[in-house]
């Protein structure tokens, strides 16, 4: 069985929202392990918003428990998915590893997935601009999917 492993800063937003949709796309009998982890990852529930925007879309998060990335959940993943420059450059300063980013992937672009703070810099004082923003992202890694799968079988 080959595995998929997606990562981001804390496991609960853009790696996770990752890890729910390719599982989503492929089905249980995919043959395809398909994980998240995060350089961080502090335990801590996966955000409201994040969760029902999720089941929205028939992914259900609930039992989701933030994992922090190890030498052994990277050696263990046959493609390791890095959602932002700073995740991959982590990777290649204390694993030593090579990975692809997540639009690398999808659509041969080298640009991250930004996180809310990084896309709006004061997110915290227009809370419906960043809403809005987290969203959109949900929704842009779900539409990614299919062209994820579609990489993902030339890989």
């Amino acid at each position: 069985m080959k595995s998929i492993l997606f990562i981001c800063t804390g496991n609960v937003f853009r790696s996770l929202v990752a890890e729910c949709a390719l599982k989503a796309r492929l089905g249980p009998a995919s043959g395809y392990l398909v994980g998240s982890a995060g350089i961080e990852a502090i335990p801590q529930p996966v955000h409201p918003m994040i969760r029902d925007r999720l089941l929205e879309k028939g992914a259900d998060s609930a039992t989701h428990v933030p994992r922090r990335l190890t030498r052994e959940l990277l050696d263990g993943a046959d493609l390791a998915v890095a959602m932002s420059l700073d995740h991959r450059e982590f990777i290649r300063r204390h694993f030593r590893r090579e990975v692809l980013l997540f639009n690398q992937v999808c659509y041969q672009r080298e640009e991250p997935v930004l996180d809310v703070h990084e896309a709006i810099p004061a997110w915290n004082l227009n809370l419906e601009t960043s809403h809005a923003y987290v969203r959109s992202v949900v929704d842009y890694i779900w539409d990614a999917m299919p062209a994820f799968i579609k990489r993902l079988s030339r890989m």
